[in-house]
């Protein structure tokens, strides 16, 4: 088993969700983060929007008002897109593709890709074993197959 080479701790500086100006009123308005919104691409999913209204409380920054996200939140550089684990995620489709993280394993870990088959993902999984890479979606579709 691969050990991270990560040796810094993770630190988010805001780990609640943003919420957009009053997203409450209407239907069509979500509160999502960014990395939902990649994986959903319908109209009723939207990023949150600097208000522009002339009285607007939280484009003036009011005490106890929504907070807008910017620039500040954003998280440490040597840090930024590692998992809990202190790996950072690689998306896998076949065994050739694993290769590519050999040399990588302490400071990359794989993660096989939902439309990969049981049987390639059984491939995937033994010779990430055998070039000590964690995968972190192992056991993903292999145990319900197993079950039925």
């Amino acid at each position: 088993m691969a050990v991270p080479l990560l040796d810094k701790k993770i630190v988010k500086k805001r780990v609640k969700k943003f919420k957009r100006h009053q997203s409450d009123r209407f239907v069509s308005v979500k509160v999502i983060s960014y990395s939902n919104l990649l994986l959903c691409n319908t109209i009723h999913y939207k990023l949150a929007r600097r208000p522009k209204g002339i009285d607007s409380r939280v484009r003036r920054k009011f005490k106890g008002c929504t907070l807008m996200p910017n620039i500040g939140y954003g998280s440490d550089k040597k840090t930024r897109h590692y998992l809990p684990n202190g790996f950072k995620k690689f998306v896998v489709h076949n065994v050739k593709e694993l290769e590519v993280l050999m040399m990588h394993n302490r400071t990359y870990c794989a993660e096989i890709a939902h439309n990969v088959s049981t049987k390639k993902r059984k491939d995937i999984v033994e010779r990430a074993a055998q070039l000590d890479i964690v995968v972190t979606n192992k056991l993903a579709r292999l145990r319900s197959q197993e079950d039925e």
